[in-house]
């Protein structure tokens, strides 16, 4: 069922609203420029919150803005698939609000309103992506986030910066020109753009055609969600403060990216025309590369960050592999892996920022002994980490378990053992960490201290999350009975 609405359409403005205000105050009035920033994201959470029992209900809100062309409108719509990013989103903004100021603050970072500017226009572009109804919508909303990210990505002005934003800003807009060709391509082809429960794409249409769409779009999204080779702008773009890398790789890009392509998987072509084609196979072997290549890069990778990033880019394709699988438990495993992991990788990314402000060390080699000092932001480290290895009762576990199903319900042994293998990875380059922490004697630990409360609280509020999550997985947000609605919803099971 569908209905209108104008709840999509506050929705969207409110993070725009706050990128206003937070423009207006400035460096003048900085108090009122951040409490501006958590207002918005607090007032973005209740709008998503609000939205969540009409889609619960098989309820579709949907807002048309105007129409661009005959035919073709800019049209919002939440539904089932949509909500799980914008709840992830908009909470995962609260908490990194919060953050942000301690740590911008700590460091005394030059540009603060750019910052929060930047990020409130990112967050915009993120909730455009999980309310857009359509593929013209949903292409405007990417674009925003990718162009409002690359000051927050070149933040720091340097050489090394201004290099990783260039960078950054050509995979990514060179992907989306492969992905606007796409949707060019297939108006000209089906002469619709408006997403659709298993695909609207009709069953029959020419091979060659579909090959051709399903290349581009996943190539031209794939770049944002970092598939390789298109990956290497996402370990450069670690040169930025961390607040950015959370956003990048947690809250709202490369998340943007795997949604993007789950959304064109099964809401463009579906699972009938994607199984007619006979090439889930091929490109889930291409998904898979990245999964393990990604892995044994994270092994060799001393800096922090750096090796964070690529555990991103190892779960965002272990992401993408369950959606190519086409089962129930896959996909559902699949929506499940991406709020679980950005509310683990949130975590672990708020765990770096916090020891480089307290301690200036960076680097995987530097961390012995330091979880004695700093009890609190290793403690949250090491169970998320956990977590990312699929140990339960840390929600990594419950989307792991599925995908793995997922294998298991079309026989691919091959993926099943792709997927127990990067959780065995996972645990060979986290547990080091970890055991450095606290179990390695540290040397010159004598100055070191836990982190301010402003910072501690955030990464510890997501850790104890995780546990929550995966305890009680329909806690506050439904993301079980989301993930289980929009996977019997693709394979034509109804809800």
């Amino acid at each position: 069922m569908v209905r209108e609405s104008l709840l999509p359409l506050f929705e969207v403005l409110l993070p725009l609203s706050g990128a206003m205000g937070i423009l207006i105050f400035g460096e003048r009035w900085r108090n009122l420029r951040e409490a501006t920033t958590i207002a918005a994201s607090i007032l973005t959470f209740l709008g998503a919150l609000m939205m969540l029992e009409p889609v619960m209900e098989g309820i579709n809100l949907r807002s048309e803005i105007f129409v661009a062309l005959p035919g073709i409108s800019f049209l919002l719509k939440v539904d089932m698939m949509g909500m799980v990013f914008l709840l992830l989103t908009s909470s995962l903004w609260v908490v990194i609000s919060i953050y942000s100021i301690g740590h911008m603050r700590s460091l005394c970072e030059h540009a603060q309103t750019r910052f929060y500017l930047c990020f409130a226009m990112a967050i915009f572009g993120a909730v455009g992506v999980a309310l857009s109804g359509n593929l013209l919508s949903l292409f405007v909303f990417y674009e925003i986030l990718t162009v409002s990210t690359f000051p927050l990505v070149a933040h720091h002005e340097d050489e090394e910066a201004i290099l990783a934003g260039r960078k950054y800003l050509a995979y990514l807009l060179g992907g989306a020109s492969l992905a606007f060709f796409a949707i060019l391509y297939g108006w000209e082809s089906f002469g619709r753009m408006e997403f659709a429960p298993s695909g609207f794409i009709p069953l029959g249409s020419p091979k060659g055609v579909l090959l051709v769409l399903l290349l581009a779009f996943i190539l031209g999204f794939g770049s944002k969600a970092a598939l390789m080779p298109l990956h290497e702008w996402l370990p450069s773009a670690m040169v930025a403060p961390t607040p950015v890398s959370a956003l990048l790789h947690a809250v709202a890009v490369v998340k943007a990216g795997v949604f993007t392509c789950l959304r064109v998987l099964l809401f463009v072509f579906g699972p009938e025309v994607l199984s007619s084609m006979g090439v889930s196979l091929g490109f889930g072997i291409f998904v898979a590369f990245t999964v393990i290549v990604a892995n044994l890069l994270a092994l060799r990778e001393d800096h922090l960050k750096r090796r964070l990033a690529f555990s991103t880019i190892n779960n965002l394709s272990v992401i993408l592999l369950g959606g190519f699988l086409l089962s129930e438990s896959g996909i559902r495993g699949a929506v499940l892996h991406i709020p679980f992991h950005g509310l683990m990788k949130i975590t672990l990314f708020m765990c770096a920022g916090t020891i480089y402000v307290q301690t200036g060390k960076e680097y995987v080699s530097e961390l012995d002994g330091i979880g004695h000092r700093m009890p609190l932001t290793m403690g949250a480290f090491a169970l998320c980490a956990l977590g990312l290895c699929g140990i339960p009762p840390i929600c990594g576990f419950l989307s792991k378990w599925f995908l793995c199903l997922g294998a298991l319900e079309v026989k691919q042994w091959v993926f099943l053992m792709v997927f127990l293998l990067s959780s065995f990875l996972d645990a060979a380059y986290f547990l080091p960490i970890v055991y450095r922490a606290f179990f390695c004697p540290g040397k010159d630990l004598g100055g070191i201290r836990e982190a301010p409360p402003i910072m501690a609280l955030p990464l510890v509020a997501t850790a104890i999350g995780s546990v929550l999550l995966g305890i009680f997985p329909n806690l506050l947000f439904h993301f079980w009975d989301l993930a289980q609605g929009v996977a019997m919803l693709v394979m034509g099971g109804g809800m």
